[in-house]
């Protein structure tokens, strides 16, 4: 009996021995052997998400709709919800940048949506002609509801992509900031004018393009599907649209309790000393428009940091105190950050 127990001991040993090396030094996490499992949503294994159909299992969201039903107004075809807009899909790979890493995400979008977003109306009706607010547009373009069933699933390729929270957001804005910036070709007739076309959030991906507006539309879109307080950021002087992420006061744009984001091109969060084309910058105090409730980014963010480094090396670059170690700092920032030479401003 006595050599029995004595190989269980040893063995019992060996084993908690591996685990404190893997747990320490290896990819196995105390979460791993502890923590209830979740998927990037938040959902338990083996549950159904919040947002129907969706299943976790195994760290994953898919479709289950013999499980999870389908949202209201939807169909179950097996285990999908198909949406009649569903047509002639393209396959995107969507680039962003995540501590220096480049990633791409999967994801396919369909003309059939563009066509349905391209015949709604593009103005809204006010009873009273003084109730005009730059917001309500905002809103009708960021919250289509055609458009969201469809979108959802990209929020859904984010949160399947990695499970922190904090990684999700830089994933969601490196995505949307490394789109092209640039207008389309569309135009409308509005009062007797040729206007060019403001395009939804969902437009914008499928043309892989867009002015800061948009972008910053489908940016929104994308934090509050994630469970962020956004707001977008209207600088009246400049024409400008930027985000605004809800964030500790202290690090907030003009004290709005908003972190300002930039859309045009790939940037720090907080970053609001850049040089956009024709040596622009913003100076003008925003009209800030609110779009959704929802969690503040955590203090003591490395991006608060970054972008204050940043802001110093670009005050000593133009006042001549450039140095050789801000040129290593600044080479640094820009491959972590994926950074860019030109922002536009719509």
């Amino acid at each position: 009996m006595e050599a029995k127990y004595h190989f269980m001991f040893i063995i019992g040993t060996l084993i908690l021995s591996l685990f404190i090396i893997n747990f320490f030094f290896g990819d196995i996490s105390y979460d791993d052997f502890f923590g209830d499992k979740t998927c990037g949503d938040g959902t338990f294994y083996e549950q159904c998400s919040l947002r129907k159909p969706y299943y976790c299992s195994n760290g994953l969201l898919f479709e289950r709709a013999s499980v999870c039903g389908c949202p209201e107004g939807l169909n179950r075809n097996g285990e999908l919800c198909p949406s009649e807009h569903q047509k002639n899909p393209i396959e995107l790979d969507l680039k962003y940048t995540l501590r220096g890493d480049e990633g791409e995400l999967k994801y396919t979008v369909y003309e059939g949506m563009s066509d349905y977003l391209l015949d709604l109306p593009k103005s809204i009706d006010y009873e009273n002609e003084d109730s005009f607010s730059r917001v309500d547009f905002k809103l009708k373009a960021i919250e289509e509801p055609e458009q969201a069933r469809l979108l959802e699933s990209l929020v859904v390729e984010i949160q399947n992509t990695i499970n922190d929270e904090m990684e999700q957001v830089r994933i969601a804005i490196s995505i949307a900031q490394n789109l092209e910036w640039g207008w389309s070709n569309k135009t409308i007739n509005f009062g007797g004018f040729n206007l060019n076309y403001s395009r939804y959030p969902y437009e914008v991906l499928l043309d892989t393009q867009g002015i800061c507006q948009e972008k910053s539309e489908l940016l929104a879109y994308l934090l509050k599907e994630l469970g962020y307080g956004v707001a977008i950021f209207y600088n009246p002087t400049e024409n400008h649209e930027s985000v605004g992420i809800k964030c500790p006061i202290e690090e907030s744009w003009h004290g709005t309790g908003y972190c300002f984001i930039e859309t045009s091109g790939p940037s720090i969060i907080t970053d609001s000393s850049l040089e956009y084309k024709g040596g622009l910058k913003l100076l003008s105090v925003p009209e800030v428009m609110f779009i959704s409730e929802g969690k503040a980014l955590e203090k003591g963010l490395p991006e608060y940091k970054d972008a204050d480094k940043m802001m110093k090396i670009r005050s000593r670059l133009n006042g001549n105190g450039f140095g050789l170690f801000d040129g290593f700092r600044f080479e640094g920032l820009k491959g972590k950050y994926g950074l860019v030479d030109t922002y536009n401003l719509d």
